[in-house]
């Protein structure tokens, strides 16, 4: 394991140990630091965090049920990997909900909605412009959950938290693959550029071409799972 992939343990809070794991694990393989297929090997992560074995096991389980790792009984528990059918039915799915979310905003009428929107896209220049791809992930994040949350609509909300987790993991795996930081953040200013100027159709569309963008994925053999044969283009 890559030794900035799992913080130290000085640096757990007052959280319940095994949700302070949880939360480490979670962190690295939602940036990317732990990638599809690596294994996790629990004496492995307690002596590096210095506690028992116990702990170690809850969180790996814990991030199992959350469908972020694979564990097969007698052998490995690994970061699940990432197939061309999990990527498709993510963000066909994914698109279409924040297409959703967009046009309740934009019939909300809210220009503070816009101005939330906009300070995002200037946080992330700024992140990207100092070359600071953990923040710039962090805020990519924040726009997209930002879209869905000013929707106002709570059951849309529910449905993003269930893929959200994933959403997460391929944007930080697929922007570190993509070094051009100040194209990842200008990529989101045409939306609300569009949405500014009450073009929603416009916007909805810049919005579907961002995320269909993940496409490339597709192609890099770095993020599909090599047995994975039901696929299609």
């Amino acid at each position: 394991m890559r030794n900035d992939a799992v913080a130290n343990f000085s640096q757990l809070n007052n959280k319940p140990l095994r949700e302070q794991i949880v939360d480490l694990l979670r962190d690295a393989i939602l940036h990317g630091e732990l990638k599809p297929g690596q294994a996790l090997v629990e004496i492995e992560l307690a002596s590096r965090l210095g506690v028992s074995r116990a702990p170690i096991r809850e969180a790996l389980q814990r991030l199992a049920s959350e469908g972020l790792l694979e564990t097969i009984p007698y052998h490995a528990t690994t970061v699940r990997k990432l197939t061309r059918r999990d990527i498709e039915e993510l963000y066909s799915l994914r698109r279409e909900l924040e297409a959703f979310a967009l046009q309740r905003i934009h019939a909300r009428g809210n220009p503070d909605d816009l101005a939330v929107l906009r300070g995002c896209c200037d946080e992330m220049l700024a992140a990207a412009d100092a070359d600071d791809i953990k923040t710039l992930n962090q805020v990519d994040r924040r726009f997209h959950d930002t879209i869905i949350k000013l929707s106002g609509h709570n059951l849309l909300a529910t449905l993003w938290n269930t893929v959200s987790l994933r959403v997460r993991q391929v944007m930080a795996l697929r922007n570190r693959h993509f070094h051009n930081l100040q194209q990842i953040a200008l990529n989101h200013l045409p939306i609300i550029e569009a949405m500014e100027a009450g073009d929603i159709d416009g916007a909805t569309e810049l919005l579907k071409e961002h995320i269909a963008q993940i496409g490339d994925l597709l192609a890099n053999d770095w993020i599909l799972d090599e047995d994975d044969t039901e696929g299609g283009s």
